[in-house]
């Protein structure tokens, strides 16, 4: 069967090679076996199940969670001529009945649909009588309970072993843990078939993190060296999405913000920016990520911590999906730690759901006060195991460890006297001898530890709770309005059975506190940076009249491609990676001209 595949990628779609990994999951789906599929964001996975569907002559039906990723595949796919279709809610009735009627006429081998509208009785009923031969389920980490973004309409599809046990189902995700993996598995097809991790690994990507101080001078000394490269910041709320994107604009950044409480039309229309222009930086909200194909994002910058490790790495695996190098940075303060907990604790009456998002987030949080080597911290999370990178901040710029003992002695006290009852500003506020109101009426002036910390800042109480939370000698308590209460481990430093080893904290307001390497690492040569920008400008325009996204016409490495080896005719357009016969034959011409003008 790999000679078909390699024709059909060849012939259908314009590539020249498989990825790695790529080969051995078109063969296993085209021999009918099911599978757990586990790769990095990029890598390339919708190949994976598109080319065996072509290559069967039964259907292949792909569940999607999202009706614009959905849309975005099926035009892509239509680009490349190769018949697909999809049937959800945001299409008119007359469009969903005439597409369900080419499925059952044979004359599409792609289905895509949401998990709800296929699960539906009478959808059911109507699939069983098409025998299809493959369910794909995408995002396959939403069908289990221990996955990071469970969704009940997802588990109901634990049913289709059962109702089609002749049909492979294979799912795909970029981010499961062990058990995670072994849930999805146990509930898409029994454990009867394979699980197939390819590494979490993604060397290329320089990871940062540090305490947030002034996230706007620690934001800008990050860009410093990126004006002329796109890139994703990533913030919790749709207001500071915006605040984000109105202060670097006027700091001189061509930045966007996406968010859902933006219109779709003005969400696709930022969205064909950032994939077209030269250097664009999208202040989003989550909202923003999923199914954007754009090799060439330099750096992923977190202003508030993400939900979970898993969260995390899909996050900054946008970045340098062309292998080149790109970077990080999260940005962690305790306020964003209350307002998880409070995410968590506000979702749903399932209390053991909710212990396993606060272990996710207690995860996150060791690694944001990681000492080691970050990459080693982030891979450990997900099982596989690595030596120092020496691309991370901890391995370019070792944070020193002192013996906090005594003050952790200090802080413990006075969180106990007060009766583990107060969040980090009024136990501050203690240990510094503030002369507030709370204090005063409350009396705890009059504590042993009242002042005791006087001699440290307010910022350096901040950094020493952060990093006593992120290694459990601390908790926050959300039903206790994000009470710090002092857990087993903490104690025992108070009894001085342990010593509480402290990353030094330095005080700064210019920097994130860690180093940022500059880079020279252009895709391109600069001579061809010119027809680059004039190739994506053309591209653009052709997706506008079309009224898809962009990369639906080429991906940027194709576009790359283009600009770097300048194809004269159409055979050698032909050649360039990603451009199969159906889009030589329509935009063949069109961009031969332009290459010919030299941009």
């Amino acid at each position: 069967m790999s000679q078909a595949a390699r024709e059909t990628l060849h012939n259908v779609f314009g590539y020249a090679e498989f990825r790695p990994g790529q080969e051995e999951i078109v063969d296993l789906l085209s021999e009918g076996t099911s599978a757990l599929v586990v790769m990095p964001t990029g890598a390339g996975k919708s190949l994976c199940y598109q080319i065996p569907g072509l290559l069967s002559d039964r259907l292949t039906i792909v569940i999607s969670p999202l009706v614009a990723l959905m849309d975005d595949q099926v035009s892509a796919l239509l680009a490349n001529g190769v018949a697909a279709v999809a049937i959800h809610s945001g299409l008119p009735r007359d469009e969903q009945v005439s597409n369900w009627r080419s499925v059952a006429a044979d004359e599409c081998r792609l289905l895509y649909l949401s998990p709800e509208r296929l699960m539906k009785p009478r959808m059911l009923d109507a699939i069983a009588r098409l025998n299809p031969a493959l369910f794909v389920v995408d995002e396959a980490h939403c069908i289990s309970k221990w996955g990071m973004s469970f969704r009940p309409e997802y588990e109901q599809l634990s049913i289709l072993r059962d109702r089609f046990p002749h049909t492979a189902i294979a799912g795909f995700t970029a981010t499961a843990d062990k058990a995670t993996r072994a849930d999805i598995a146990q509930k898409l097809f029994r454990n009867e078939g394979r699980t197939i991790v390819h590494g979490f690994d993604r060397p290329n990507l320089r990871l940062a993190a540090a305490p947030k101080d002034d996230w706007k001078a620690q934001l800008l000394s990050f860009l410093e060296d990126k004006r002329e490269e796109a890139g994703i910041i990533y913030c919790l709320s749709r207001k500071y999405t915006e605040e984000v994107a109105e202060f670097l604009c006027a700091e001189g950044f061509n930045a966007i913000p996406y968010h859902a409480g933006r219109t779709p039309e003005t969400r696709r229309a930022n969205q064909n920016r950032f994939m077209s222009e030269k250097a664009v930086t999208m202040v989003a909200t989550i909202a923003f990520g999923m199914g954007v194909d754009k090799p060439d994002i330099r750096y992923v910058c977190h202003l508030n911590l993400p939900g979970s490790m898993e969260a995390y790495y899909q996050e900054i695996g946008r970045a340098g999906r062309d292998g080149l190098p790109a970077e990080t940075l999260m940005l962690f303060g305790l306020a964003d730690m209350r307002m998880r907990r409070q995410f968590i604790e506000q979702d749903g009456e399932d209390e053991a759901h909710k212990l396993r998002e606060h272990k996710r987030l207690d995860a996150l949080l060791a690694y944001c006060d990681a000492a080691s080597c970050r990459r080693t911290a982030l891979l450990s999370y997900f099982d596989e195991n690595t030596n120092a990178c020496g691309n991370c901040d901890n391995c370019q710029d070792p944070p020193k460890m002192i013996d906090g003992t005594h003050n952790a002695q200090l802080l413990f006290s006075v969180i106990a006297d007060t009766g583990e009852m107060f969040g980090g500003a009024h136990i501050i506020d203690v240990l510094r001898g503030a002369k507030t109101q709370k204090v005063e009426d409350r009396k705890h002036n009059n504590l042993q530890g009242y002042g005791g910390g006087h001699a440290h800042p307010k910022d350096y109480w901040q950094g020493f709770i952060r990093q006593a939370v992120a290694s459990n000698y601390l908790t926050i308590n959300i039903q206790k309005y994000g009470a710090l209460q002092i857990t087993p481990t903490g104690f025992a430093v108070s009894a001085g059975e342990e010593k509480f080893s402290l990353r030094e904290i330095i005080i700064t307001k210019s920097s994130g506190g860690r180093k940022t390497t500059k880079r020279s690492s252009a895709p391109i040569a600069a001579g061809d940076q010119d027809l680059l920008a004039t190739l994506k400008k053309l591209r653009l325009e052709l997706a506008r009249k079309k009224n898809v996204p962009a990369y639906v016409i080429f991906p940027d490495a194709t576009l790359m491609e283009m600009a770097r080896e300048r194809p004269a005719t159409i055979d050698e357009m032909s050649e360039i990676n990603g451009v199969g016969p159906r889009k030589l034959e329509g935009f063949g011409a069109v961009f031969l001209e332009v290459i010919a003008t030299g941009g």
